[in-house]
Parts: C-alpha cells; sequence; structure tokens
C-alpha cells in the first residue's frame, strides 16, 4: 500500500527530510507533511555569505532566512539541522557563475544550483540520514508512470512553475525527491502558512540570483575575477568600431539601452565575443534566433534519447528563458551533436542559457529534458507540417 508520498508503508513509518530555504514555500511543504503524520526532518543549507543578505528583501539559503527556518521547525515540531555548504555552492554556483559571464555566455544559476548542491549533495545527505524521501518547495509536480519511474511536469499555476530550472534532475533523482506544492497555487500556499501560524506566511519571494546582494551581477563578479572587466571595442555586424567599452560583462544579448554609442537606428547587442573583447551590435533583426547547438543534455522522457530520436527530428515544444511559454521546435542530432530548431524563431537567445524540452505547449506539459545552449544562428525557417523532412546539416 502506497501513502500520500506514493511510497511503501505508514506515514508514521516514513521518513521525509524537507529542504527548508526559510521561505513560505519549503515551510508549508514541512509543516503539511508533519500534519499527515510523517516523520520529517528539516535540513537548511547556508550557502552562502550572509552578512549583507540578513535583512535583504527577497534572500534565500542566508543570514535570517537560516532563523525562519529554524523557527518553522520549532513551531511545527520537528528537528532541524543547518548545513554549512557556502564552500560546495561557490564553487559549483558562484564560481561558474562568474566563469560564464566572463566567457560572454549568460547563465542560469539556478540550474546549477539545484543540479550540483540541492539535487545531488543534499540528495544524499538525506539518504545519509536515513530518509525515504526528499521534499521541496518547487513549483513542479512529479507523477509515477506505469513502470513505476516518475516524470517531470508543469506546475498548475503556470507563472509560479519552476521546471524550467529542474531540467537536468535523473530519472533516479526524481524516483527519490517529492514535490507537493506542484498542484496549487501560491495563494493556497500561503493561505496553509496562516493556517499553521508560520510567520513566513507573508514573506516576499526569493530572488533568482540570491548570492548578489546588491542586485548588481557585475559587482560578483568583478570581485571574483577582477580582471574580468577588460575594455574592448564596440563593432557593428561588418565589424566598423562605433565606440569602446568598460568589459563585455556588462553586456547581454538583447540589450539596448546603456550601450555608449550615438546611431542613426535602435541597436541591440547581438553578440559578445570573449576572445577578442569585442560586443558586436545590430538591428533588431539580428536578434532572431532560428537554431541552438546544445551541450550537456539530459533527457528524462521515456527511453533514450537516441532512440526518441531514431526516426528523425522530434516535435517538441522548448523554452529558452523561464518566463515564456513553451514554443514549438524540432529536437535534432547529428552524430554527438544535439541541436533545436524554433520554428517561429526567437529573440535575444544567448549561449549559457538554459533550453528545455516539452511534449507539448499545455499548462501542465511534461519535461523531457534539455540542455545549455552552446551557439546559436539565424536558421532558415522550415514550415512545420512536415518534420520528417528536416535533415540536419
Amino acid at each position: 500500500m502506497l501513502n500520500s508520498l506514493a511510497l511503501k508503508g505508514r506515514p508514521e513509518d516514513t521518513r521525509v527530510v524537507v529542504a527548508m530555504s526559510g521561505g513560505v514555500d519549503s515551510s508549508v511543504v514541512a509543516a503539511l507533511l508533519k500534519a499527515a503524520r510523517y516523520d520529517v526532518v528539516g535540513v537548511t543549507l547556508q550557502l552562502y555569505d550572509h552578512g549583507e543578505a540578513v535583512h535583504r528583501k527577497g534572500a534565500c539559503c542566508a543570514g535570517q532566512d537560516v532563523h525562519d527556518a529554524r523557527n518553522v521547525a520549532a513551531r511545527i515540531g520537528i528537528p532541524h539541522y543547518v548545513l554549512d555548504y557556502e564552500q560546495r555552492f561557490k564553487e559549483s554556483v558562484i564560481d561558474r557563475f562568474a566563469d560564464a559571464y566572463v566567457a560572454g555566455e549568460t547563465p542560469v544559476p539556478c540550474v546549477a544550483c539545484n543540479q550540483s548542491v540541492k539535487f545531488h549533495d543534499l540528495l544524499k545527505t538525506a539518504q545519509d540520514l536515513g530518509a525515504d524521501a526528499l521534499a521541496t518547495g518547487h513549483y513542479v509536480e512529479s507523477r509515477r508512470q506505469d513502470d513505476g519511474s516518475f516524470a517531470l511536469y508543469r506546475a498548475l499555476e503556470s507563472d509560479r512553475d519552476q521546471s524550467y530550472f529542474l531540467f537536468a534532475t535523473t530519472p533516479e533523482q526524481l524516483g527519490y525527491t517529492r514535490f507537493p506544492l506542484g498542484g496549487m497555487t501560491k495563494a493556497e500556499t500561503r493561505a496553509i502558512a496562516r493556517e499553521h501560524g508560520l510567520d513566513v506566511a507573508d514573506k516576499p519571494d526569493s530572488q533568482d540570483i540570491c548570492f548578489v546582494p546588491s542586485g548588481r551581477y557585475t559587482d560578483v563578479i568583478e570581485r571574483l575575477k577582477p580582471n574580468a572587466a577588460a575594455p574592448g571595442e564596440i563593432v557593428d555586424l561588418e565589424g566598423r568600431v562605433l565606440g569602446q567599452h568598460r568589459g563585455i560583462i556588462h553586456f547581454t544579448i538583447g540589450q539596448r539601452r546603456g550601450l555608449g554609442i550615438a546611431s542613426a537606428e535602435p541597436l541591440y547587442v547581438v553578440k559578445l565575443d570573449a576572445d577578442a573583447r569585442r560586443v558586436i551590435v545590430g538591428p533588431r533583426a539580428a536578434l532572431r534566433t532560428r537554431r541552438m547547438r546544445l551541450r550537456d543534455v539530459n533527457w528524462i522522457g521515456n527511453g533514450t534519447l537516441d532512440n526518441a530520436l531514431a526516426n528523425g527530428p522530434l516535435d517538441v515544444h522548448v523554452r529558452v528563458r523561464s518566463t515564456r511559454p513553451p514554443a514549438p521546435a524540432w529536437l535534432m542530432q547529428s552524430g554527438n551533436v544535439i541541436e533545436v530548431e524554433l520554428a517561429d524563431g526567437e529573440d535575444g537567445v544567448s549561449p549559457g542559457q538554459a533550453c528545455v524540452f516539452y511534449d507539448s505547449a499545455d499548462g501542465r506539459a511534461r519535461v523531457l529534458g534539455g540542455g545549455f545552449i552552446a551557439q546559436t544562428s539565424a536558421a532558415q525557417v522550415r514550415e512545420r507540417t512536415s518534420a520528417a523532412a528536416l535533415s540536419v546539416p
């Protein structure tokens, strides 16, 4: 017999470690599981130097957040542990974040954190504590399939869906992790927090880049990489020099304002050449991306990726930003190269971003996997009526 978490045994005999960040979401997860009589253990990871973040609105996993998590655990009556993961977080997330910007990429640190810390190190800690499962406050759903495995799906509330940041989870991690909030709205979560008398019921949501106290990511990069802001040229698509810049870390693909150059028409950053320290600008039309080559691809659909692509390009829907709905595309393979071609194209796509695959555009679509964008190009648009006619050059 399975309990409400699809685990064998009574809740009283089922230990669940809850990743408690100090926010309302993970606090509600802990409260709900405790109320359901599970053997709940709260674990909070201190991830970065919290000196500047103690009272910063929207911080997480540091300073006041650790105290909030501890207070919630005491309120609902569960044991609570704080683990110092600061060095691990710096190496796996912050340093990689800085390196990516220096290389002219736009990284997604939340993906790196989930991939290397929360669903690797913390999961191992949960297992060491004898837990049957790890539960988090992410807004995603995992559903048991006919073969007993678990699949990942978008959350009920599209505006809260966090599946974009979890594409790198493995089938084994999905089998061990539970996401109790995937079928709830944020309003419902806050209401439950109030019902349980939790002080964090109205606490603001955490920001995407939690370890940037000032909100200016360049400050972090310049502190970690003192020589990262090397000056260089701003050039047009023909290579003509239009001006000078203070470092490519101050620019992102699609940026229009703050270029520091005069032009008769609006210009946008269309490419960053880290080796030559060049910022390439052009008209808006030059931002349109049709094709992306991916690296570090993770597949969590049925079977293997090779089998899924055995008969040619696969119709999928993809997101290259967490804030946009899935768009129609084709997933293709040539040798060891994985590419995605967007049916309608997308503006401002940058290397380093994540490209996440879904089986449809539906609000509750299944996550099939994803990868990081290594290279972009403006490939010719093809009609989406015949995926079989596509070929990978």
